[in-house]
């Protein structure tokens, strides 16, 4: 499988960006940087705004104001579709997968234009949908081996454990050239088992296929193993930015965790 990667200081920006619903200010002026080839962490409080802040940039919401751009484009707004052309996916915090369709088939479906779409090509065009079909599971069933969870390709996506639908989630966006990815709560509900091989699966991909990736989570242990650097918001806005370390011992974010001060900054995170 090609590796799809992209390298560089500013491969994602945001810029003083907010998101109001009424009177609340869900972002309220978040300004940050994400590195290409970085595995970044995104951590901060219940309501914080990080998952608000995710939709702006993978525009399933509208920023009120801001700017987001990729590589240099403007991409503030632009619908998912699109931005899932240009390589930049989410995943969310409950998996959304194809339940009576297997394992291989919900990976298969990801890949748009496919000549299996056309009416005229169901008719006229079978041989093309035919190779079509052949490489798309050639390369689901890579995927799934990639993920280790290749014995659940003719399984049920329905049927697998929460903690599977996340790793078949993560097989979604390797079915397409991904460049960044953001990961909401991966770990939400998955056992210490199957996380460290969630855990296992981004980190190859990004250390050997160039895979970006952006990652809320509320487990620090995945964080502190995964993620350098961490981002901690706090209501609507950016706090601080070093790696987990840096962050823990930073008064702010304490204060936005505990409300208690340093005394008790060795309980962040915990």
């Amino acid at each position: 499988m090609p590796t799809f990667g992209w390298t560089g200081d500013q491969m994602i920006v945001i810029e003083d960006v907010h998101k109001h619903f009424g009177g609340f200010h869900a972002v309220d002026g978040a300004t940050m940087t994400i590195k290409g080839g970085s595995i970044t962490g995104l951590i901060g409080p219940n309501g914080a705004g990080k998952t608000t802040l995710f939709n702006v940039i993978a525009g399933v919401l509208e920023p009120t104001s801001g700017r987001v751009t990729m590589g240099g484009e403007d991409i503030t707004g632009l619908p998912p579709h699109a931005l899932f052309h240009k390589g930049l996916l989410r995943t969310f915090q409950i998996a959304h997968e194809f339940e009576s369709m297997t394992c291989r088939e919900n990976l298969m479906m990801v890949p748009g234009g496919q000549s299996g779409e056309n009416l005229w090509n169901t008719w006229f065009g079978r041989s093309r949908i035919a190779d079509e079909e052949r490489a798309l599971r050639a390369k689901a069933d890579e995927v799934l081996d990639f993920l280790t969870i290749s014995h659940l390709a003719d399984h049920p996506a329905g049927a697998i454990s929460g903690g599977q639908k996340k790793l078949l989630e993560l097989g979604r966006t390797m079915m397409v050239d991904a460049k960044i990815v953001f990961l909401d709560e991966v770990g939400a509900g998955v056992n210490r088992t199957l996380l460290n091989t969630i855990g296992d699966a981004i980190i190859r991909l990004n250390k050997e296929r160039g895979y970006t990736f952006v990652v809320i989570e509320h487990d620090m242990d995945f964080i502190e193993r995964l993620c350098d650097p961490v981002i901690c918001m706090a209501e609507g806005k950016v706090l601080a930015e070093g790696t987990l370390s840096e962050i823990k011992a930073n008064e702010h974010v304490i204060e936005a965790y505990l409300g208690t001060g340093l005394k008790n900054k060795e309980k962040v995170g915990a």
